[in-house]
């Protein structure tokens, strides 16, 4: 429980008042008009409107005095962070010429009546290459790597694999460039002989040749069905994409790969064929964030003291590593300054300055008096009168850019040949800054952390530290079995936005390397020697609900039919989910009885019939028997897989 604050006074405008009336008594007995209508009642309201707001002003002293001793311990507010997304420029039509996008072009989602357009901007140069096809290689599984570019030319039917395809079996595209963050088009004419697969889950890989090694690419659209009839493969090819050499034959290679079936999917039983091939490049990817770049501010002169302190014109500062660029003239030119977060290590030479992101200011070193009486400079001092610039920093962040996939549509900047933009996944990653209210609360926890990983809440406080932009983040005690003595689980659920209907993808769910690598670094130079680090996303249990509702008479059943689903994936939410709307809770079982419930809120829902629960595996899609009750394990989180609802309208 926290300290009492004290009351420094608690009397209001009306005691006051009545305090007056009763001095009046006292002092002025001759006065006995004390209605509201005597002008000199309405002088004493008016003494006491004053005094209540003096009052109000004193009893903030308190928490005046708890902001700078926060202070003094150096908690600083954390400010926003922006949000990222990858977006693709479509081309109008192909091009002989490469398209370049420089840096800060910028792209918005559509403004509306009620809301304002959310505007990014590119954070590397683009270059659209343009492509065609050089050559067209098959290589069977454990055989040598066959050239078909001449029996293409003269129109024959050629086998993609071999005869009876076997995984490894790889038919390979040469590029007459590297085409690395370009989307490239692959129009074939095939014949329809690679029977036995599903045409929407064939047996099949896309692979770019990059620095790396074969990497996977995004295949954007298949029209052939798995090469089982003509049609356009659009593939987004990875960065690093380069040239290589097989044999006599240098280009940019993509392959298509047969792999190992998944079980109960259906394979090849025959070779698909190809008789024409043409490739050529369509769009690009390049990376955006919300936030705005400001170049070449003016901060004025330094004064030649230490400790001076400048303040941005645009703040909170978001972004970039470092988020500011200080240079400061001197007669050698600009000299560029260093962001540190303090001067603990800094020496009298240092140029070195520290930002506070979330109010924009920025201070240089102070001179300190050691107890021998001497000063010491923690880091240099700029020359009086010495002109000092941002060169360069990023302002905005927020969760207002956590926009959907899809949302990005509009192209800001007019740049030839580009047709249309688009954010093929939603942009993750912002955050709103830290408010006064949520830094007193996380005072006390950094204290006792003391920047050191000791118990589980230390563990998750500073892995939220880390990774601000994470959803949720929980620790557990590791299984000696799975991780070993002395283990702590660190469990992250990354940020995702809703496609357009408030579902999730289970891709949203699963935490990048780089997300899981930063926590894992953060937290390996604060924990105790001996503890062993498990840092991963937790366990996805899908659950597929079944049940069949009655409708009310005249309602719309297919309206209901919608809110049944909606509130079933409302309800069973790994982020948003759970009776608090706060994510379901890690653990927790899910049951039958609290399903009807959620069903029964339904607007048009009259009865609730029947209601089983099927355990399913997000990834292949397969249920389990029908339950009424779905146990999840500590480390485990619920995932809304596929439910299914029947709606019985009145007959009559």
């Amino acid at each position: 429980m926290a300290l009492p604050s004290p009351n420094l006074d608690d009397r209001r405008f009306q005691q006051f008042v009545d305090d007056a009336k009763r001095y009046i008594q006292q002092r002025a007995p001759e006065w006995t008009d004390h209605n509201v209508s005597d002008p000199g009642v309405t002088l004493v309201e008016t003494v006491a409107h004053m005094a209540d707001q003096i009052v109000y002003r004193l009893n903030r002293v308190p928490e005046k005095n708890h902001l700078a001793f926060l202070d003094l311990i150096g908690i600083t507010l954390f400010p926003p962070s922006a949000a990222r997304a990858e977006v693709t420029f479509w081309l109008s039509a192909p091009l002989g010429d490469a398209v370049r996008l420089p840096v800060g072009t910028e792209v918005a989602t559509s403004r509306t009546e009620s809301e304002e357009a959310v505007v990014f901007a590119t954070e590397r140069e683009l270059t659209v290459v343009p492509s065609g096809l050089a050559y067209l290689v098959a290589q069977l599984s454990g055989q040598a790597a066959v050239d078909r570019t001449s029996d293409l030319a003269e129109g024959k039917d050629l086998h993609c694999f071999a005869e009876s395809p076997r995984p490894g079996d790889c038919l390979l595209f040469g590029l007459t460039a590297a085409v690395p963050h370009c989307a490239v088009a692959l129009t074939l004419d095939s014949r329809v002989d690679g029977v036995g697969v599903d045409p929407r889950q064939p047996p099949l890989v896309w692979e770019a040749w990059t620095e790396d090694g074969w990497t996977l690419c995004e295949v954007d659209r298949d029209g052939t069905g798995g090469l089982n009839r003509p049609g356009e493969v659009v593939l987004h090819v990875p960065g690093g994409h380069v040239l290589s050499r097989t044999g006599r034959r240098e280009a940019g290679w993509l392959r298509c790969r047969v792999t190992e079936p998944l079980p109960d999917q259906p394979f090849y039983t025959t070779s698909p064929t190809v008789r024409s091939a043409e490739a050529f490049t369509i769009g690009g990817t390049t990376g955006a964030v919300h936030a705005e770049t400001v170049r070449d501010e003016a901060l004025g002169e330094s004064t030649g003291l230490p400790g001076q302190r400048l303040r941005l014109a645009r703040f909170p500062v978001v972004g970039d590593t470092p988020p500011l660029r200080l240079q400061v003239a001197e007669d050698d030119g600009w000299t560029d300054w260093d962001a540190i977060p303090h001067f603990a290590a800094s020496g009298p030479g240092d140029r070195h300055f520290t930002l506070d992101a979330a109010t924009g200011e920025l201070a240089f070193g102070p001179a300190v008096r050691e107890p021998d009486g001497s000063l010491r400079q923690y880091g240099a001092v700029p020359a009086k009168g010495a002109a000092l610039r941002a060169r360069r920093y990023r302002t905005g962040g927020g969760r207002a850019g956590n926009v959907a996939r899809g949302a990005i549509q509009v192209l800001r900047n007019s740049v030839p040949y580009v047709a249309d933009v688009v954010n093929r996944e939603a942009a993750t990653g912002g955050v709103d800054g830290e408010t006064v209210a949520e830094a007193k609360d996380r005072a006390p926890i950094t204290l006792r952390a003391q920047d050191r990983a000791v118990t589980l809440r230390d563990y998750e406080e500073l892995a939220r530290r880390a990774a601000p932009e994470t959803a949720r983040i929980t620790c557990l005690e590791g299984d000696p079995d799975e991780h070993g003595a002395h283990a702590v689980r660190v469990l992250v659920v990354p940020q995702a936005v809703p496609d357009p209907g408030g579902r999730l993808r289970f891709e949203q769910l699963v935490p990048g390397d780089a997300l899981l690598g930063r926590i894992t670094r953060y937290l390996d130079d604060r924990r105790l020697i001996g503890t062993r680090l498990a840092v991963g996303p937790p366990y996805y249990q899908g659950v597929t609900v079944v049940a069949t509702v009655h409708a009310f008479r005249g309602a719309d059943a297919d309206r209901v039919r919608r809110q049944a689903h909606d509130a079933l994936y409302r309800h069973l939410d790994p982020l948003t989910g759970g009776s608090h709307g706060t994510g379901w809770p890690f653990g927790r079982p899910v049951q039958s009885g609290e399903i009807f419930a959620v069903l029964q809120r339904v607007p048009g829902v009259e009865l609730v019939d029947q209601v089983l629960l099927h355990p399913a595996d997000p990834l292949t899609g397969k249920r389990g028997d029908p339950t009424d009750r779905i146990d999840l394990r500590a480390p485990a989180l619920v995932f809304s897989f596929d439910h299914r609802v029947r709606v019985i309208g009145d007959p009559s």
